[in-house]
Parts: structure tokens; C-alpha cells; sequence
């Protein structure tokens, strides 16, 4: 049975949906589907920031708000100026959802629910006529003289035009390669660092601002750090696991990190500090007080860390004991092993190569009236709702181009 459609969509996630809706919405004559291989759709919607959909990221500046692309940075810069994070909550309010800013910048809905954007999607789905097609896995793609024929476990599909948003799918990534792309090969990107050690050893929970390098590289990164369980997570982490992608993969996830939990103290400020500090708490003990607003826990073990005693005071602490501490405070070292991925939002660098989009129409400069939205591509961020901001910006810069 032969299911001919203007325009498939194969994947059933963010973008795929995006996509669509943005289709039908532009030419409501168009007979459009979306094929998705499991038994459900939008899940990664669901399980994001936490079940709450980090929506986007209140940076409105195309140019700045490309800088939280580790890859893709160039090539957003376009798309970007056509839609960008203004867009995206302007579209959102339009179909009844208000979005809110949080302090670091992130962007939920107002209700603190995913279900809001789910509910969202599905009512414009519905209004707009679009089939969406579950436990269709893609098998294969042929080129006719006419259309494009896609095989899936179900059915048979014709189409004239075709819109890949099927995020790190191995299976879409071989199909393509097959069909003529280059795939740059895909490496976890956002992910927490497995460390074992003593001076965070029951600290899960706990977080300071600190400053992170990555010891023999010019990897490094500031923001808040989380104490976890398994070793170390947060905005900081992550940032730098992200940017890192590759390098760190090459080293097999066993590096070296080097944290200043001072965030911009160097060591010689430190070590000045803590001399103020001796002349100023003669008398009280070193391991009792914590300091630079740091977790008191996390103030004890350092100290420990530094050779100095429950015991001592600040008046009784020698030179070379202060050098110690100021050194465990802005440079201690912490050996990774291994990496955990965060949360359940599981995010690669890697996919389709770039070079072979054109990004003024997001269509595939190999393959003709096939086109591309979100994480299939080599395009990746750190979190913050930068993700799902390519795949809006992506979708809808398909859709201006193939809804006429």
C-alpha cells in the first residue's frame, strides 16, 4: 500500500513537530505526516529540564546567543537573524502558552509543566489535519524519478519532499551516509564527571561557583559546580564537558581537572585572604568556620586536605599550611574517571557534516528536497534550552521554505 503525502516528517520529537505545525500553519492545502519509530511522541519534551521543558534562553542577540554552540556556532548566526528566542516566546504565547524567565536565563512555561507544550503541540497537530504515525521505523529511502519512497516496518510512503529530525539515530545517520552525506562521527556531549575523593567523599548536594580546567588542555569553565554521589556536576560541568566533546572522548573520559572554588581568586589572593583572616580569628579554629561563603562541609575537608587539624587555630597555622589551604581553595586537582550522562537528556556532538547544508534553507545540498532540523546535524549546545532553540529555528526555517 503506497500512502502518498506533499511533505513526511520523519521523527516524532521537538523539532519534527515544530516543523509540521509551522508546515500546515503557512499552506493548509498540504497533506503532511509524521513518522515516528516508537510507540510515543515528544518524549524528550517530557523528560526535559526536569519534566518542567526548558523552552529556550531569554538571550535575544543572534550573535551572542551562538556563542552557546560548541558546534554550529558559525552557521546559526543566519538562521538566527530569521528566528531566534523572541520568536520562539511570541509563537508559544500565540497558541496560549506564556513563557517566564528564570534567574540564570532559562525560559519554562509559566504552568511549570512539559504537558503544557505537549498539549500545545497536539492540539495543533489535530487542528491542522496532520497524520502522525507511530512504531513506523524508517527501513529505507529511494529516490524515484518523482518522488522520494520511503520504507518503514508498516508501510510504504511516497512524498515529494522529505524533513529528517530524528536527533542521534544511528539507523537515519546510515541510511544517509548510504544516500551520500558524511556523518561526523558522535560523541556524548553533556555529561557529569565520575570522581571518587575524599575531600567531596558525602557532600552530594552541595554546589559553590568555581572555576574548572581540564589539566593538560586549554579546556576550562566557570559557573556552579554541584557535588553529586558519582563526583561532579552543574552548569560548570557541563559547559565544559560540552565544548570538551571531543577532546575529552579522545582521552577516554581519564583526565585530570583542576577546580578554583573561588571562582577568580588566584592563589596569591587567597593566600592573603586567609592571612587576614588569621589576624582577625586568632582564636578560633580553622576547621570550625567555613569561608568565602563556601559549603561548611566542603570548607572542613579542604582544610583537612591542606594537613591542618580539627584542632588548630588560626593563630597557631604556619606559612606553608596557609600556602596549602590557599592551593586546595583555587587549585586542587581531581582525577576523572569515567562520565555519567545528565539526567536523562542525552545530547551527542556529531551527526550530518555541516558543510553539506544550506542554512538559508536548512536543505540538504546533497540530496534534493531533503531537509534538516535539530540533532541530526552536527549541531550541539550546552544547557540551558539552547538544544531545543535550534530545532525551533531549524523547523521554521524548513517550513518558510517548503509551505508554498
Amino acid at each position: 500500500m503506497n500512502s502518498k503525502y506533499d511533505i513526511i516528517i520523519i521523527g516524532g520529537g521537538a523539532a519534527g513537530f515544530f516543523t509540521a505545525i509551522n508546515c500546515a500553519e503557512k499552506n493548509p492545502a498540504l497533506k503532511i505526516a509524521i513518522l515516528e519509530r516508537g510507540k510515543s511522541v515528544l518524549e524528550k519534551v517530557r523528560i526535559s529540564g526536569g519534566g518542567r521543558c526548558n523552552v529556550t534562553h531569554a538571550c535575544f542577540v543572534p550573535n551572542d546567543l551562538v556563542k552557546n554552540y560548541p558546534r554550529g556556532e558559525r552557521e546559526l548566526k543566519g538562521p538566527f537573524h530569521q528566528f531566534c528566542s523572541g520568536d520562539t516566546i511570541e509563537w508559544f504565547e500565540k497558541k496560549g502558552v506564556p513563557l517566564k524567565i528564570e534567574e540564570d536565563g532559562r525560559m519554562f512555561p509559566v504552568s511549570n509543566s512539559s504537558q503544557t507544550i505537549i498539549d500545545c503541540f497536539q492540539a495543533a497537530i489535530k487542528k491542522c489535519n496532520i497524520d502522525v504515525l507511530t512504531n513506523h521505523s524508517v527501513q529505507e529511502l529511494f529516490k524515484t524519478e518523482t518522488h522520494w519512497k520511503i520504507s518503514t516496518t508498516q508501510d510504504v510512503f511516497l512524498c515529494e519532499k522529505i524533513v529528517l529530525t530524528t536527533g542521534s539515530n544511528p539507523k537515519m545517520w546510515e541510511l544517509l551516509q548510504h544516500l551520500g552525506h558524511t556523518l561526523v562521527e558522535p560523541v556524548p556531549s553533556l555529561f557529569t564527571f565520575n570522581i571518587k575523593d575524599p575531600r567531596i567523599k558525602d557532600l552530594m548536594g552541595l554546589s559553590a561557583i568555581a572555576s574548572v580546567k581540564v589539566k593538560k588542555s586549554k579546556l576550562q569553565a566557570a559557573g556552579p559546580l554541584l557535588i553529586t554521589h558519582w563526583g561532579m556536576s552543574g552548569p560548570g560541568i557541563l559547559r565544559l564537558s560540552a565544548w570538551g566533546a571531543r577532546e575529552l572522548a579522545e582521552k577516554k573520559y581519564q583526565f585530570a581537572i583542576q577546580v578554583n572554588w573561588l571562582h577568580e581568586f588566584t592563589l596569591e589572593d587567597a593566600v592573603d585572604s586567609l592571612k587576614e583572616i588569621k589576624e582577625d580569628h586568632a582564636k578560633k579554629l580553622v576547621s570550625k568556620y567555613a569561608h568565602f561563603e563556601l559549603p561548611k562541609r566542603l570548607w572542613e575537608n579542604l582544610v583537612k586536605a591542606a594537613g591542618i587539624s580539627e584542632d588548630t587555630k588560626w593563630a597557631d597555622i604556619s606559612k606553608k599550611q596557609l600556602i596549602a589551604l590557599g592551593e586546595q581553595l583555587t587549585n586542587g586537582e581531581f582525577h576523572v574517571n569515567g562520565k555519567s550522562i545528565f539526567k536523562e537528556e542525552f545530547v551527542t556532538a556529531g551527526g550530518i557534516d555541516l558543510k553539506e547544508i544550506n542554512f538559508k534553507t536548512m536543505e540538504s545540498k546533497i540530496l534534493p528536497n531533503v531537509y534538516f532540523a535539530g540533532e541530526i546535524l552536527n549541531i550541539d549546545a550546552i544547557t540551558g534550552g539552547f538544544n531545543f532553540q535550534n530545532a525551533w529555528t531549524g523547523g521554521f526555517i524548513v517550513a518558510e521554505n517548503i509551505a508554498k
